[in-house]
């Protein structure tokens, strides 16, 4: 059948597209590839475009992140990022895999203010993100954000924890430094951990945290599937922010980024392609190059 819509120089996506070859991806299917021993493959996009084909390319889940304030808009750290722009740039993704059918779960990032004054405001917040297209939302910290979290599941948000390196308190933190690291610091995330777990958090992300405590986390942790950046090898999954792993970082690339550009077939498809078959067969990341042992 012949295409009759409409020619325009800056369309980059079709009008449809063929019926997606996988179901579409939920808590539920995500459960299952972790009961299945099946690694999650997550990776950050900002836009309709990369969304699309991060979905096609076999990503399951893609996080909207807060650091979209650094790729994206030049900004030194996550800070200064708007909840206004996070709505917008999670739209901006939710319409580009309405438009391929995608079949992608879709995390949101609570930018730095959007949820520390109270649990109301945090669900407001998560409102505007899941109203712009958002399935989960995001948010840093243990221990003062388990009462927040348990607020929003209890109201139908599901939502994606994130402990150790949590970029939005990285001045409080004193840089980007491994976190975990001694007896205290381990038992302290580990607390953190189960009592976000309780409260319903059914995803954590584990940042620059050891390889070991991390994979202890994630056999401590049924419920709440970990993805790892900068952890190790032994969480439930992976994240990379997307421009990491296609090698255009504008600074000193991370130690646990892997260039998947350089593996792939030369195109953005073929690296995110590679990424996810490296996740899935566990050879990425590798814990001798790619994290930290204590």
């Amino acid at each position: 059948m012949t295409d009759t819509s409409p020619a325009t120089p800056y369309g980059t996506l079709p009008p449809a597209s063929p019926l997606p070859q996988r179901r579409p991806i939920s808590l539920p299917r995500l459960a299952q590839l972790r009961a299945a021993g099946e690694k999650i493959a997550m990776l950050t996009a900002y836009d309709a475009t990369f969304a699309a084909v991060a979905d096609a390319a076999g990503v399951e889940c893609i996080l909207v992140g807060d650091s979209l304030g650094m790729v994206c808009q030049g900004l030194p750290s996550t800070v200064g990022v708007t909840l206004e722009t996070m709505a917008y740039h999670t739209a901006s993704v939710a319409r580009g895999l309405h438009r391929v059918q995608g079949t992608a779960w879709l995390i949101a990032d609570l930018p730095y203010g959007s949820y520390g004054e109270s649990c109301e405001q945090a669900m407001r917040s998560a409102c505007q993100l899941m109203q712009a297209g958002a399935h989960m939302v995001k948010l840093e910290g243990g221990g003062w954000t388990t009462e927040a979290v348990r607020f929003l599941v209890e109201r139908g948000v599901p939502v994606c924890a994130h402990l150790g390196l949590t970029p939005q308190t990285v001045h409080a933190l004193g840089g980007y430094r491994v976190q975990g690291k001694g007896d205290a610091a381990a038992a302290e995330l580990r607390r953190h951990a189960l009592e976000l777990q309780d409260a319903g958090a059914a995803m954590l992300v584990l940042e620059m945290v050891p390889a070991p405590l991390a994979s202890a986390l994630t056999a401590e942790l049924p419920h709440c599937h970990t993805i790892g950046i900068g952890a190790g090898s032994g969480t439930a999954g992976q994240v990379l922010v997307l421009h990491d792993m296609l090698g255009m970082n504008l600074g000193r690339m991370p130690r646990f980024v892997r260039d998947f550009m350089a593996a792939g077939d030369g195109s953005v498809r073929g690296a995110i392609e590679a990424y996810v078959r490296a996740v899935k067969d566990g050879s990425f990341p590798d814990n001798q190059q790619h994290a930290w042992s204590a």
